[in-house]
């Protein structure tokens, strides 16, 4: 089920604060439910895609010692509680309402397509992971009633899109020549044109949320311009994940690097803090 990987599901909660309802009970506990469902969601899906890549996974240092791989859980039980797991979590979805039902089956849709089929195609497979962010805060806003900005889409994808970049990268350094049998696609990747590509990203990402704070439709909607303050602390976290990407013992993967880095996860607090104060001081 992986709990260690729900902190990806933290897109989810990007809506509510940056639509300044943070103070609004009701609303906290439907994005908390809606945050629940793309846990409990995840994890099927997850059951069911280590049921399809057991074998490529024997080859993995770390992966081959998960469950269905390493033999302690069968595929046949991993898929049905998988399945179990991806109707419960649509029927809740669709319990919260009819936009965030339809949004998650669209992630668990992506997410099979992915599995057996666009994993395997260069680009397309980094574009499905980013695009798997974008539909979490998607429906993070749709179970609230509110609209996710074409900001927070935009930043959201490019953020997602640079990681993907990063774990490919990972995945070539830690496998070397065995990579491409654990993962087909990464035959077709190699370190310069990923480092190019994240270098491309990482500077996109920046500059689009630099635009964002600045923005007339920020400024109007916030009441203050003084969101660009923030800005330092997404810079700090960039490079601070590039620098352990290229020399950090834990490199390319997201969510280690973020529950294991005490400076990036403070870094991210200290984010999430500084926008919240901003926000709501001048709300009131």
């Amino acid at each position: 089920m992986r709990p260690s990987q729900w902190v990806k599901n933290g897109f989810v909660l990007a809506p509510l604060v940056f639509s300044a309802n943070l103070t609004e009970p009701a609303l906290v506990l439907r994005e908390l439910l809606a945050f629940a469902v793309f846990c409990l969601s995840a994890s099927g899906m997850y059951l069911w895609n280590d049921s399809l890549d057991w074998k490529a996974d024997l080859i993995h240092p770390l992966k081959r010692t998960r469950p269905i791989p390493s033999g302690r859980l069968s595929t046949t039980v991993a898929s049905a509680y998988g399945s179990l797991f991806l109707l419960v979590g649509i029927s809740a979805a669709f319990a919260l309402n009819q936009p965030t039902g339809l949004l998650l089956c669209s992630y668990v849709l992506l997410n099979f397509l992915y599995s057996l089929w666009l994993k395997h195609t260069a680009i397309l497979d980094l574009m499905c992971i980013a695009l798997g962010f974008v539909l979490r805060v998607m429906a993070g806003a749709s179970a609230i009633q509110v609209e996710a900005s074409h900001w927070l889409l935009m930043c959201t994808f490019l953020l997602a899109l640079f990681l993907g970049i990063a774990k490919r990268r990972h995945e070539i350094i830690t496998l070397a020549y065995d990579s491409a049998k654990h993962r087909r696609v990464l035959v077709n990747y190699n370190l310069p044109w990923l480092d190019q590509a994240s270098t491309l990203l990482s500077g996109a990402t920046v500059v689009a949320y630099a635009l964002y704070t600045v923005s007339p439709e920020t400024q109007l909607k916030f009441r203050t311009d003084k969101l660009i303050y923030t800005l330092p602390f997404v810079i700090y976290g960039i490079l601070q994940y590039l620098h352990l990407v290229h020399t950090g013992p834990h490199t390319g993967n997201p969510t280690t690097a973020l529950l294991k880095n005490r400076p990036l996860l403070g870094c991210i607090a200290a984010w999430v803090l500084a926008c919240s104060l901003i926000i709501y001081m001048h709300r009131n």
